[in-house]
């Protein structure tokens, strides 16, 4: 898998009012918003029931490659919606250092002595929680529940308005 370039960053549209700077000045870059995305251990994914409704769970998982991995059993409902729509957001705990990612969440699988290797390093993070996959964890035939969030569109803000940015991947 090709690791995404860094985004494009610009200005979110917001309504009138909002204070939200013309100029691109006091931005924020995409190296001072993915290492919050790496490091977060809480994340919450929503996505769409076949219903149009709402879903949305917590999820532990890891920012690699410009991605987001996690798993889980395929008979969840998040993963019932994400088989018939793939559109998601991504989002951290906070509600004031803001960082949403917008994108599609598919299955996939890691063979052991690539991927799979950086993956279970990466979710050591959750070793202290009793979470400890090991490297051939998502190699079986069914990916071990995989899935990825290949981001396409993000906003982050650590100081509303004067650092709102959006990310087009």
């Amino acid at each position: 898998m090709e690791t995404p370039a860094d985004p494009a960053a610009d200005r979110p549209v917001f309504p009138e009012g909002y204070g939200i700077p013309e100029t691109a000045e006091g931005q924020l870059s995409w190296s001072d918003v993915e290492p919050r995305l790496v490091a977060a251990k809480h994340y919450w994914v929503n996505s769409v029931r076949p219903d149009g409704t709402p879903h949305s769970v917590p999820r532990w998982g890891v920012w690699l490659d410009g991605r987001f991995w996690y798993d889980g059993a395929p008979t969840t409902r998040h993963t019932r919606n994400v088989e018939k729509n793939p559109a998601v957001t991504l989002t951290l705990e906070s509600g004031t250092e803001v960082v949403i990612i917008e994108g599609e969440s598919v299955a996939t699988r890691a063979d052991a002595d690539g991927l799979g290797a950086r993956l279970a390093a990466a979710f050591s993070k959750y070793e202290d929680s009793g979470y400890a996959p090991g490297p051939d964890s998502w190699s079986g035939e069914d990916g071990g529940g995989l899935r990825v969030i290949t981001p396409r569109r993000a906003m982050a803000w650590f100081d509303f308005p004067k650092d709102a940015t959006r990310f087009r991947f």
